[in-house]
């Protein structure tokens, strides 16, 4: 008590509160919603903001003393970015999907509508094997050192030298109607690398489309258009694990966070596509560099491996 009022210091004491006046259940399921509605809106932040949303997932719990979700958690919240990105773009995928159709039937595979199907396809292979080879051959990779948060610090801050490049040395010429098959190919090699994390998908992917030529608002439509496959592909191949996992919580938890992922990557894309628009990614560049350096800090200041 404070001057006569209660001092509740975090959502913890308040559903620890609550739990005590007989007021709601168990408190661990509470406690699981309330760090997957966490969990869902740093993912919905980050997702498809070139600054990583698997770093983000990783660090932000470790910093409220959680420690890490793992991979398969952070790949099944991934879901509700995806249903953002379907809706949002669901009259650019029925244009894609009417545009294969009509090629398949007619060979008109130089309409624009195909040649873009064409490159989500390509550019979904080299991350599809990547995983797979990760999954086969490397079955502790949610204890790897490329997840440490040194890894994830010093992967963050050459990813944002790379993006400085892309924007210094991209033409930013050519438009999303312009794909070529080609493109996906080299996109999706890009989007490969986002199964480090630190890297970011959208952020690799936007990076190599800089360098590409595009105009910054169509290089991040495509780099969200591109992410469909895989993203839906992780999540749906890690939601057992993810439900079975300790810091999953359960069904109900993970609908919290694919909720709050879902809402929030909407707000997201809308607002980056504007922004892109109008400016540049340097302001994407200078938060890289910071969150990097700042995550070496702290881990120099709290002695953490």
């Amino acid at each position: 008590m404070d001057g006569g009022r209660l001092a509740i210091g975090s959502p913890h004491d308040v559903v620890s509160l609550m739990q005590s006046a007989g007021v709601i259940g168990d408190p661990g399921l509470w406690e699981a919603c309330w760090r997957a509605l966490i969990l869902g809106v740093v993912q919905g932040l980050t997702e498809f903001l070139p600054i990583s949303s698997t770093a983000h997932l990783k660090v932000v719990p470790v910093l409220l003393g959680w420690g890490d979700p793992g991979v398969a958690v952070t790949a099944v919240i991934q879901l509700g970015s995806i249903a953002a990105v379907v809706a949002y773009f669901r009259r650019d995928l029925a244009s894609v999907f009417r545009g294969v159709a009509r090629a398949c039937r007619h060979g008109r595979w130089s309409d624009p509508a195909a040649r873009l199907g064409v490159a989500i396809a390509l550019g979904t292979v080299p991350i599809v094997v990547a995983g797979l080879a990760i999954k086969l051959w490397v079955p502790d990779y949610d204890n790897s050192p490329l997840r440490s948060l040194t890894a994830i610090a010093i992967v963050s801050m050459v990813m944002a030298l790379l993006l400085a490049l892309a924007e210094v040395l991209g033409h930013r010429r050519r438009e999303l109607p312009a794909v070529r098959p080609w493109d996906g190919v080299v996109v999706g090699l890009a989007q490969m690398l986002a199964l480090v994390p630190g890297v970011s998908r959208s952020g690799s992917t936007l990076t190599a489309a800089l360098f590409d030529g595009w105009e910054r608002a169509d290089a991040a439509r495509f780099s969200f258009l591109l992410g469909i496959p895989a993203i839906t592909l992780a999540g749906v191949a890690q939601l057992k694990d993810a439900l079975a996992a300790p810091s999953g919580g359960g069904v109900i938890p993970m609908l919290v966070g694919i909720a709050s992922a879902a809402v929030v990557s909407w707000a997201a894309i809308a607002w980056l596509l504007r922004y892109l628009q109008r400016h540049s990614t340097w302001v994407f560049v200078a938060y890289r560099l910071i969150f990097g350096m700042a995550i070496l800090g702290w881990l120099r200041a709290t002695v953490v491996p």
